[in-house]
């Protein structure tokens, strides 16, 4: 990407608030992460990684994962995950988060449900973590969490090892009876990155050939963080939780 000036924009509180509103496309969340890296002096790790074109992944509503950038203007309503992954001093950092568009108090029962669990899955995954628990072990407990709120893992994708490599092993399952080899170790570092979805846990790709989104169009969200919580949000983050609605059979309702 050629970077149209050089002067990197400082948003003010306003400017910030703005950011966070609809009407924002993705293309432009991608030419701020980039510029970040950059002012930073790192790379954004997925730009050109087997011919990925930005720098970040935006993946709103409908897509699993691995979201093109593009002109799409964000809509009040919608739900919207960020990948970043950037690469400095010859290590790589990945972490993603997903985000409420618009008022997050005024966001749809499910969509709260959806998002608020997967968050929630990470946490409970992230708590056990010591030496010589074995991998597979994370995907008992994040299954679980989805299926008591009425959700499913997406199978597809899993956390995996990070540091001098971008996706190096070892490979993290979210879901319930894997059989990943392996267990934690002093001085590993990975990810664990699960992703939950309200519908059929079943994908098919864009012609792009790196966006995967469900097959019934329904929601999904995704959250991670690393071993030692290298990567931790800020409390005060926009995309903090909020109350999940009551749940009757499995269906979110307002309380």
């Amino acid at each position: 990407m050629r970077l149209s000036r050089t002067k990197i924009d400082i948003l003010d509180a306003k400017g910030q608030e703005a950011m966070r509103k609809p009407g924002v496309t993705t293309d432009y969340l991608d030419e701020i992460c980039h510029n970040a890296c950059v002012e930073r002096e790192a790379y954004p790790s997925p730009l050109n990684y087997n011919n990925f074109p930005k720098s970040l992944c935006t993946s709103p509503n409908e897509v699993v994962c691995h979201g093109i950038p593009d002109q799409r203007v964000l809509l009040d309503g919608d739900i919207l995950n960020l990948d970043i992954s950037l690469y400095h001093g010859g290590y790589h950092a990945d972490l993603n988060e997903t985000y409420y568009v618009g008022d997050k108090a005024k966001a749809d029962p499910d969509s709260i449900r959806l998002i608020e669990t997967t968050r929630q899955a990470l946490d409970m995954a992230i708590e056990i973590i010591k030496p010589g628990v074995p991998f597979r072990e994370f995907g008992k407990i994040i299954e679980k969490h989805a299926a008591s709120r009425g959700l499913v893992v997406v199978k597809t994708w899993g956390g995996h090892g990070i540091n001098t490599e971008f996706h190096p092993p070892p490979w993290i399952p979210h879901y319930a009876k894997n059989k990943a080899v392996g267990t934690c170790k002093p001085g590993m570092t990975f990810t664990i990155e699960p992703i939950l979805a309200l519908g059929a846990n079943r994908e098919v790709y864009w012609p792009d050939d790196w966006t995967n989104v469900t097959v019934d169009g329904k929601r999904t969200a995704q959250f991670e963080t690393g071993v030692e919580v290298l990567t931790a949000r800020l409390e005060n983050s926009p995309g903090g939780p909020i109350p999940i609605p009551e749940v009757a059979n499995g269906n979110a309702t307002k309380s």
